[in-house]
């Protein structure tokens, strides 16, 4: 009953959010909406950089998620554009054999 009301101590500093995994999220937003190759692109390079910022030792800031969350929709992206360019290429060949079948 003679305990004092007194804050917590809390010795954890807090570190500040990377830029570059805010930039890397940004990014990858972006590359779903505006800016498909570039915004992936982007998503990828700073993501990467992003991760080796806060998995250092000692880490120099925070973030991890946000890197994480954009590299995976980076890596989404470069699957979607390789599968539009595949479906593409059999939409092509496809019309390629149907001409070539009738006699044209």
């Amino acid at each position: 009953m003679d305990q004092q009301n007194l804050p917590p101590v809390i010795n954890a500093e807090v570190l500040p959010s990377s830029t570059l995994a805010i930039v890397s999220l940004v990014s990858a937003i972006l590359g779903f909406t505006f800016v498909p190759i570039i915004g992936t692109i982007v998503a990828l390079i700073t993501g990467y950089m992003a991760r080796n910022e806060t998995r250092s030792i000692p880490p120099r800031a925070s973030g991890d998620g946000m890197a994480t969350a954009g590299i995976i929709m980076g890596w989404v992206q470069v699957a979607l554009l390789v599968i539009g360019v595949c479906c593409t290429i059999a939409y092509f060949v496809f019309i390629v054999g149907i001409f070539a079948a009738s006699g044209q």
